[in-house]
């Protein structure tokens, strides 16, 4: 009893963000272990050395771990943004923002992947995901100097959160040192992606010259 007495004190001693941390990084580890369903929120607080009380205040429930981890990734990939990122082009600079993403999931591949699997076969848990997902890609065309704001922003939102996927699951697979299958597909999608955008734009400004005329 005074074991775990002491092991309480210990985890309401920890700053809030610290534990915050260790909650992720054991989710991670188990996710790395077994089936992401099969873990329970329980689980995930003891790895981490805390109650589940301590835990449940900072995440209460496994969509919350996960988005706290989406949320350290967005912050990564926002804190190694270069200078020379910034030049180019829209799709030259979100090449590199996505793969600066891949960068920061990369000690966690094993986890991810068990976590992509289990959200592809839980519906719920899938559209949660979604939510948090466009959060980060939101995150990321701004961090290509693109807007994420009204209705363009939504449709960008969504292309990209497609193309993200895509790739993150050709990702998963490549065991390349250079992550050349990754890089391949990502370019392929972001080319096609800059097609539909430029023919879309071709049509509407071909009816917005023949409106007058037809009116």
């Amino acid at each position: 009893m005074a074991g775990k007495t002491a092991k309480m004190k210990t985890s309401k001693a920890a700053p809030k963000g610290d534990a915050a941390e260790r909650i992720v990084d054991a989710a991670l580890v188990l996710a790395a272990d077994k089936a992401w369903r099969d873990i329970s929120l329980a689980e995930i607080a003891e790895a981490a050395g805390l109650s589940l009380a301590d835990a449940y205040d900072i995440y209460p429930s496994k969509g919350a771990v996960l988005t706290g981890f989406a949320r350290r990734i967005d912050r990564a990939v926002l804190a190694g943004q270069e200078q020379e990122d910034r030049g180019g082009s829209a799709r030259d600079r979100l090449f590199n923002v996505i793969m600066r993403r891949f960068d920061a999931l990369a000690p966690a591949k094993a986890g991810v992947g068990s976590i992509v699997c289990g959200q592809a076969r839980d519906p719920v848990m899938g559209l949660c995901g979604l939510v948090s997902l466009a959060r980060s890609m939101a995150c990321m065309l701004e961090a290509a100097e693109l807007s994420a704001s009204g209705l363009r922003g939504i449709v960008r939102i969504k292309a990209l959160s497609a193309i993200y996927l895509a790739t993150l699951r050709v990702w998963l697979r490549d065991e390349s040192p250079d992550l050349s299958r990754t890089m391949a597909s990502l370019d392929r999608h972001l080319r096609r992606a800059e097609w539909l955008a430029a023919r879309c734009s071709q049509l509407r400004h071909k009816h917005d010259k023949e409106a007058p005329a037809a009116a």
